[in-house]
């Protein structure tokens, strides 16, 4: 990877956050090793894997430039380590499960936020797969703004480029939220400057029993809440609309209901939909296939709609499943 400039262009550092993760972790080098971005830098921090994560480090060393491997307090402290670390003008992170879909992906980043100096930051679209790397689905994401993320709408971290300023003003990332860090980190940043959404494929979430998003559904709702009180309490949020702290408010219980279906808390879900709608009902109406599905849930009837949801990804998507290798990033089909 080199390090020299290049006419001109900005180096990228890409930071990634490990912990036991051998099984997916070398997709993740291979995606970040095909990139035809000239200056990059890619470091591992692993919080000391005992799985055979440090014998691929250790295989793919010379392609990074730096990394380590010791217990450390979460996510957050390493990602910050990472970032302390690198020399980067430009800052990603991207996570040891997930990988970048093409490999132009930092180009494009870099491009676009040539192209749009006034953003801090910069994300894109995204593309989710289950732990073999079979399609799942695509995600596209809407044009966020600070109130938008206020109000618990998410955007998809693996694509996110950041300017090196931006997260140095912001602080970096917090260890009080171990789970919806990231979030805390896109607000906290949108709320001093703008931020631009490119509409492109750019990374590729990938999801599986392990995930956070998964195996800590249900905790992700006392972050979000906590997340919320400490806005509250803010003189500027105290200052917003009604409707603005309203369409927050709902936006949180939202964020709520759909990480307690994930848990399978259907009730719970329930619950906060329904706290949702007494703050701002246009806020439920937007979701309305997840108030059908909590409801489904609590009568019994999770299990058809999960049945439902695997044959529509069968049926769109052909088994397709992704593959990094030292050629590229590509679709196969089980046959080929």
């Amino acid at each position: 990877m080199a390090d020299s400039a290049e006419g001109g262009l900005p180096l990228v550092s890409i930071l990634t956050p490990s912990l036991n993760q051998a099984e997916f972790i070398e997709d993740c080098l291979r995606s970040v090793v095909v990139q035809d971005y000239p200056r990059l830098e890619h470091r591992v921090v692993d919080g000391g894997s005992t799985d055979g994560t440090v014998e691929i480090l250790r295989r793919y060393g010379s392609r990074l430039a730096g990394w380590t491997s010791r217990p450390d307090a979460g996510q957050a402290e390493a990602i910050n380590a990472g970032v302390g670390d690198s020399r980067g003008e430009i800052v990603a992170w991207l996570n040891s499960d997930d990988f970048y879909y093409r490999t132009d992906t930092v180009s494009s980043a870099v491009r676009s936020l040539l192209a749009h100096p006034e953003a801090a930051f910069v994300y894109a679209d995204g593309v989710m797969v289950d732990e073999g790397g079979c399609l799942l689905d695509w995600h596209r994401y809407p044009a966020l703004n600070a109130e938008r993320l206020m109000s618990f709408e998410v955007l998809l971290q693996p694509t996110v480029f950041m300017r090196r300023a931006a997260w140095e003003e912001s602080g970096g990332l917090r260890n009080a939220y171990r789970l919806i860090l990231d979030h805390d980190l896109w607000v906290r940043i949108a709320r001093r400057h703008p931020i631009h959404h490119v509409s492109d494929f750019w990374a590729v979430e990938r999801t599986h029993a392990r995930a956070k998003t998964i195996a800590d559904a249900a905790r992700f709702v006392e972050e979000g809440l906590r997340l919320l009180a400490e806005w509250e309490s803010d003189p500027e949020f105290r200052a917003r609309s009604t409707d603005e702290q309203r369409r927050i408010r709902a936006g949180a219980h939202v964020f709520a209901a759909k990480r307690l279906i994930d848990a399978g808390d259907f009730a719970g879900s329930l619950r906060h939909l329904a706290r949702a709608a007494r703050v701002r009902p246009r806020s439920v109406l937007r979701v309305w296939y997840k108030l059908a599905h909590a409801a489904g849930g609590a009568a019994g009837l999770g299990g058809l709609f999960l049945t439902y949801r695997a044959a529509r990804r069968r049926w769109q998507h052909a088994s397709r499943h992704l593959t990094v290798s030292e050629d590229g990033i590509r679709w196969n089909r089980p046959n080929e």
